[in-house]
């Protein structure tokens, strides 16, 4: 497994992704130069403690989730057929305005972008989990949206962190639970994994998470 993608490994969040150093996990050359516009750096939202959502997503409906950021706009259909509680649960993130001003803390390139951080360090969440393991067969190949957890989570455990991935295949084991997948934007999920970054993955100018936006189909 590669070092978490969303502190997904690193301390990280999806602390616990990927093989060898690449993982998501849960732990600022200039923006321009990579397309995004440059923005301060959000002050962290400090640490989280919602109540578990008990609403669910209408079978059938489709609902898709919007990221703005300065790197320009995402659109990402949730997976709530195969995935009812992890997409209801990111559903309910974004109605609350849980990701507005959060940011992609880690950045590998060819492998994920991973945000959804309150802390900004990969080691944050909303103060509730969530377990649904995916499939066996899940891949995790360029475009699919899915949660972060430490390697201590159990398969399908999910807090707020969550990763695109950017490879054709991250070669994940089916450890993390899906959200759903890119269906527009994935330029921009490309112009984020191109963001130079230091030594920890952390992008050297912040990418921001602006608005999160919820739409039914």
């Amino acid at each position: 497994m590669r070092r978490t993608v969303l502190a997904l490994c690193l301390a990280l969040l999806i602390a616990g992704c990927g093989d060898g150093d690449k993982q998501p996990t849960t732990t600022t050359k200039r923006a321009a130069s990579s397309g995004c516009k440059a923005v301060s750096a959000p002050a962290p939202k400090g640490e989280q403690h919602l109540a578990k959502p008990k609403t669910t997503l209408k079978a059938g409906a489709r609902y898709d989730v919007i990221l703005q950021t300065n790197c320009g706009a995402t659109d990402i259909r949730l997976a709530n057929g195969r995935a009812p509680k992890t997409s209801a649960s990111f559903a309910s993130l974004v109605k609350r305005g849980f990701y507005d001003g959060l940011t992609f803390h880690r950045v590998v390139k060819g492998f994920v972008d991973q945000g959804g951080d309150p802390l900004g360090t990969g080691l944050g969440g909303p103060g509730y989990s969530v377990v649904e393991p995916p499939p066996g067969d899940t891949a995790y190949t360029n475009g699919v949206v899915a949660m972060a957890k430490s390697e201590a989570d159990p398969r399908g455990a999910s807090g707020s962190q969550f990763f695109i991935v950017t490879a054709d295949d991250a070669q994940l084991p089916p450890d993390y639970a899906l959200v759903g997948g890119v269906v527009r934007g994935m330029d921009v999920a490309a112009r984020i994994a191109a963001v130079p970054v230091d030594a920890q993955d952390k992008p050297t100018s912040p990418v921001v998470i602006e608005k999160a936006t919820l739409r039914t189909g």
